[in-house]
């Protein structure tokens, strides 16, 4: 599986391009922009299984600077500013990384 058989290549093009200066990125309009948003609770859950790069079954700081990485190998990584702004909306037990749940109920609620 990949993201663009859970997304459009156009939309995941659109959305990282909107992005690439640094320090603009918006999980928000981001999730809105590549069309995560409009998906179902488990094509979300899907989606972060790929982005899950180690299988750990979260997503930590250092596997999010890389997050554009996952969805157009080439693109720039976030800063540290952008990574720690996902942590915080998303972390909502506070243990420092991303678990499904926790990065489903931010996706959707970016809706």
């Amino acid at each position: 599986m990949s993201l663009s058989s859970i997304l459009s290549a156009e939309a995941i093009e659109n959305a990282v391009k909107d992005c690439q200066a640094p320090d603009s990125f918006c999980y928000k309009k981001f999730f809105r922009l590549c069309g995560l948003t409009s998906k179902t609770p488990q094509e979300v859950k899907d989606v972060f299984r790929l982005l899950d790069e180690d299988n750990s079954g979260y997503i930590e700081e250092a596997e999010l600077k890389f997050f554009l990485q996952r969805f157009v190998p080439g693109a720039r990584t976030l800063t540290e500013a952008e990574t720690k702004s996902i942590v915080s909306a998303a972390d909502y037990d506070s243990d420092g990384r991303i678990g499904a749940e926790e990065f489903q109920t931010m996706v959707l609620s970016c809706s």
